[in-house]
């Protein structure tokens, strides 16, 4: 009986250890995402949550935030003009959220990421795409406000698109900037479900309100 109790108590330990071992590691890459700037820097980092993925196997978010990191790295590379290089990257982001996916479905976190997956296909060739990935991007979106209505990413990424988008289409900055602020206020009462889940985003909208004029 001593053997058993003691085996049992060892099992917790390791556990126990493991989970905190998980944790700790996630905590650290995550700290670093929005300190991140090469596109290099982005595929780094999204190697290391894979391979934290892939150790625990039945955790999504080190897969989430890997498309995460893969997505940051091609919206880089749309700012420094190399569109030519977006549908690789679009297709290696969505082989990692496809795993998160798997793991975690109906999640408005994961919706949100697929919208900025199509979004990075689209610009690769907007008028020719906006029909196919950008109403795909604009569908995902929906889906995760379904989800999760408060959710001041969702916000961010309408904010981003009606201030990018030309007048004559929709868009407007002002209108942009009015979401901008709207996501601000979410992210002070918004809580994530947990301390390693998604808490992106409020820096961005920051940002765009700075230079308001």
């Amino acid at each position: 009986m001593k053997n058993l109790i003691l085996g049992i108590c060892l099992m917790i330990g390791v556990k126990a250890f493991s989970q905190t071992s998980y944790e700790k590691a996630m905590t650290e890459k995550i700290a670093i995402v929005e300190q991140r700037k090469t596109p290099d820097e982005f595929t780094a980092l999204a190697n290391d949550f894979k391979r934290i993925g892939d150790k625990e196997k039945t955790q999504w978010l080190p897969y989430y935030y890997a498309a995460f990191a893969t997505i940051q790295k091609g919206r880089t590379l749309m700012r420094e003009g190399k569109t030519e290089e977006l549908d690789l990257t679009a297709a290696e982001a969505q082989k990692y959220l496809n795993l998160a996916m798997q793991l975690n479905k109906d999640s408005a976190e994961n919706l949100i990421l697929q919208k900025m997956i199509h979004s990075l296909k689209m610009m690769v060739n907007p008028q020719q795409r906006f029909m196919s990935e950008g109403m795909l991007a604009a569908e995902a979106l929906s889906k995760a406000e379904k989800i999760d209505a408060e959710n001041p990413r969702i916000t961010l990424m309408r904010a981003e698109d009606t201030y990018y988008t030309p007048e004559q289409f929709g868009g407007s900055k002002s209108k942009g900037l009015e979401l901008f602020q709207k996501a601000l206020d979410q992210y002070t009462v918004y809580q994530p479900k947990t301390k390693l889940d998604p808490n992106w985003g409020k820096s961005e909208a920051e940002y765009f309100l700075a230079k308001k004029p």
